[in-house]
């Protein structure tokens, strides 16, 4: 997260409320990480009085169009999110940013302000994205090597057969392979593989031209749905494995139960019972020797720092990184670390997350009903995804009240 359907609803709500207005004041912070290669000063010159043309985007970038270069780029990365006041932009949860906090967030990367008062921010609490300033974004990288963007150049079914038909690496290592399709991240690929009965492991060039022809039809759909209802996951179709894959822990969906592997280096949620290896390749994997342990993770092409159940967590519980890229509490303050003297003052090591990597905010609520869902589904699977689609059927129950309210 966020993959192509979320980085389109941003695109979407700059295009329609902030387009054909003036930057009349901009706020960069001063992160070296996420902004890259320009002082904040001279990044807020070069928007100060220009008008927004026009919001671009390729895969899972974004970028803005000003009446003159050079012009602002956005790489989401993990948690990047655009926000509008007064505007519901689409969230997710690792975005972090919640209605109730200050404005603009903690967490704000560039603040801008137009001429008739609407106000943006691009938010990153996990400082993976990557915000840059040039002249033109599309001829260059990361942008220029980004294969076909997934929604806007849909490969032809015939291309798609052929595309495959030499490739010797796994189907899910191939769809996140930016330079080959751009915008599918980890969630949309188990969603689409799953939905085409395909397994992840399967190696691409040996899939039938009936998978390659359903598979061609699943991203289609999942894509253009996805992008059609603003990227809000709580109005996806409840039969979605998407609803059920965030918690790696034992779960139904439709009946029938999900694993966990790790398939293109990623943390993979099938279902094995539809998600099934060629008689070919399964027995091929049964005389191969143990591979390498998980931990050791496999490189490969996604651009993006999106969802991974097996990734590190870029933040503490305790510890949030401000607009400078400075450890603070939760109150704010600086976080100070003594000078490194003693036992107590050893560089603390990376630990990994005990949330899903759907919720990851702070919220102890949350929290609590997961290790809750935890302990249920070690008793009973099928209550987990009773409990899901519950969860999702509220969401849009709620959706239609605020519709009738309008």
């Amino acid at each position: 997260m966020p993959e192509l359907p979320e980085v389109e609803a941003a695109r979407r709500a700059i295009e329609e409320h902030c387009v054909g207005k003036k930057i009349k004041r901009s706020v960069v912070a001063d992160d070296a990480k996420v902004i890259e290669g320009v002082p904040p000063s001279d990044f807020e010159a070069s928007l100060l009085g220009k008008t927004i043309l026009a919001a671009h985007r390729k895969g899972k970038n974004m970028w803005l169009q000003l009446d003159s270069p050079p012009f602002p780029s956005f790489q989401f990365g993990m948690a990047g999110a655009i926000y509008i006041k007064g505007v519901a932009v689409t969230k997710y949860k690792r975005s972090a940013v919640k209605d109730t906090d200050k404005w603009p967030s903690k967490y704000s990367k560039i603040f801008i302000e137009l001429d008739d008062g609407l106000e943006l921010s691009f938010t990153d609490k996990r400082r993976f994205a990557k915000v840059r300033l040039l002249k033109d974004p599309a001829t260059v990288p990361p942008i220029s090597e980004l294969g076909p963007d997934a929604l806007l150049e849909p490969m032809t079914i015939d291309e798609f057969i052929n595309s495959l038909s030499n490739r010797k690496t796994s189907i899910k290592a191939l769809l996140l392979d930016q330079s080959y399709i751009s915008g599918i991240g980890n969630w949309i690929a188990d969603e689409v593989l799953y939905q085409a009965r395909i397994h992840p492991q399967q190696i691409a060039a040996t899939l039938s031209k009936e998978s390659c022809n359903t598979l061609h039809k699943c991203i289609k759909e999942v894509i253009e749905c996805a992008v059609e209802l603003d990227a809000d996951c709580g109005r996806f179709p409840l039969e979605w494995l998407f609803h059920f894959r965030w918690w790696k822990k034992p779960g139904n969906v439709n009946g029938k139960k999900i694993e966990f592997i790790n398939a293109g280096g990623r943390t993979t949620g099938y279902v094995p019972e539809v998600q099934k290896l060629s008689e070919k390749q399964a027995a091929k994997a049964l005389g191969k020797p143990r591979k390498q342990p998980t931990s050791q993770r496999i490189k490969h092409n996604d651009n993006e720092d999106d969802d991974d159940d097996n990734d590190f967590d870029a933040d503490d519980d305790t510890d949030d990184v401000d607009q400078q890229g400075k450890k603070t509490s939760d109150n704010g303050k600086l976080n100070k670390r003594s000078s490194g003297r003693g036992r107590g003052n050893r560089p603390l090591a990376k630990r990994k997350s005990n949330e899903s990597d759907h919720d990851t905010d702070d919220n102890e609520n949350d929290r609590y009903e997961e290790k809750m869902t935890w302990k249920s589904s070690k008793k009973n699977p099928n209550k987990v995804e009773k409990m899901a689609k519950q969860k999702v059927e509220t969401s849009q129950k709620g959706q239609q009240s605020k519709k009738r309210a309008k």
